[in-house]
């Protein structure tokens, strides 16, 4: 009988240690989602009224992240106090969450190219419009770069840079929407290896 109760003390310290890394992996998700919704770069160039498809994966981040933070918290307290209804709610919840980070970062992968193209157009909407010259200012600085020729000679003067925006646009959030892409694909695998 001790080797069988040695066993099961095993498996639920090593349960709840998975757990507690699975509650990591959450607030790394929620994290990366937070940062890619609030960073200063990102909220200057695209504003609240920016392209939807970029901050469509970017909440399913957040809510995948939230999730996971709360199911693995649900797993931990299932692990420690034995509940079989916290287990069960724990692993119900894994499948939910599971899909909503494939999801998120299939959504990054498949639309990278439609986002980049809804930022280009936003940019170039602000730029035609005269009233909104603060926006596309962001672009240049942030950007170090410079838009459309017809606004080179009044809003690219501190602009060290040949680059055209629409080039590093795409170069800026390429790099952002592979994170949103690896995150979430990259997460599903290990909770897949779990």
């Amino acid at each position: 009988m001790g080797k069988v109760e040695g066993g099961m003390k095993c498996v639920k310290y090593l349960l709840f240690v998975f757990n507690f890394i699975f509650w990591l992996m959450g607030s790394l998700v929620l994290a990366v989602g937070l940062w890619l919704r609030l960073d200063p770069n990102t909220v200057s160039l695209l504003g609240e009224g920016g392209p939807e498809t970029f901050f469509i994966g970017v909440y399913i981040l957040i809510a995948a992240g939230g999730l996971v933070m709360l199911v693995g918290f649900f797993g931990c307290c299932g692990a420690v106090r034995e509940s079989q209804c916290l287990l069960g709610l724990f692993f119900a919840c894994l499948l939910v969450i599971f899909g909503a980070e494939v999801a998120a970062g299939v959504f990054g992968f498949f639309n990278k190219d439609k986002i980049i193209e809804d930022i280009k157009h936003f940019y170039d909407e602000a730029a035609g419009n005269n009233d909104n010259n603060t926006t596309v200012q962001s672009y240049h600085i942030i950007l170090n770069c410079c838009g459309p020729p017809s606004t080179k000679s009044t809003l690219c003067q501190d602009i060290s840079s040949n680059k055209t925006c629409h080039v590093a646009i795409e170069e800026f959030f390429n790099s952002k929407l592979f994170i949103v892409g690896y995150v979430g694909i990259g997460i599903a695998g290990v909770m897949n290896i779990k």
